[in-house]
């Protein structure tokens, strides 16, 4: 933990492994060179490329994890699941990770809320939320997000009072982290389809939190 007001916790548990999510795989090299020759040749345009990535890094990925966080909600016992082994707990839904890295589910509440970082690299939960968010990626917030983290969220538009605690999480490759964002009110009743519509990605990482009902879309 840092000595400042609010905490940052770098998951203690596994070794702090970072570095291979800035290389490329011999899959993504493959296609990666598949791609550039394609586009050099003209049989595919990389804006289209693009907006395939975007849909999947703020649309598809993240809807798992939105069934996590809306399952939470509305299941007791799977959310107390979540807390003791977030691993097996997402695993039962079918989303396992891309390298058996373990999972971490940390609950905001009215008193803390969660932010996670990944300050050396770009550790990121991609069984759960997609793709990563560029932004997730830069040294600017990997580095803000631990020495002024309620500066960050204001940025993003997140202001939070000033006794709510932030607590900071820092990713590994071993051990990823998934916010759980607090139920907005107005929501009882709905069915987890629903529910799951008030969850976006910004929010399972800290930097929002879930929509209420009627600005939801």
């Amino acid at each position: 933990m840092h000595d400042h007001e609010d905490d940052h916790a770098h998951g203690d548990e596994h070794a702090h492994g970072h570095g291979h999510d800035n290389h490329y795989s011999d899959m993504q090299a493959r296609v990666k060179a598949l791609e550039t020759l394609l586009t050099e040749k003209g049989l595919i345009d990389p804006a289209a490329i693009d907006a395939i990535v975007e849909t999947y890094e703020t649309k598809v990925g993240p809807r798992n994890g939105a069934h996590v966080v809306a399952k939470a909600w509305s299941d007791a016992d799977f959310a107390d699941w979540l807390r003791r082994d977030a691993t097996a707990a997402i695993n039962s839904l079918g989303y396992t990770g891309r390298q058996g890295e373990h999972m971490r589910a940390v609950f905001n509440t009215a008193e803390t809320h969660n932010l996670v970082v990944c300050t050396l690299c770009s550790c990121y939960p991609w069984s759960v939320l997609g793709l990563p968010p560029v932004w997730y990626k830069a040294p600017a917030y990997r580095s803000r997000a631990v020495i002024d983290p309620r500066g960050v969220l204001a940025e993003f538009g997140l202001r939070l009072p000033e006794d709510k605690k932030i607590r900071v999480w820092d990713s590994t490759a071993e051990l990823r982290y998934l916010v759980i964002p607090e139920r907005p009110e107005g929501t009882d009743g709905m069915d987890e389809q629903v529910l799951a519509g008030l969850v976006s990605r910004d929010a399972m990482i800290g930097t929002a939190v879930a929509r209420r009902p009627e600005s939801a879309t």
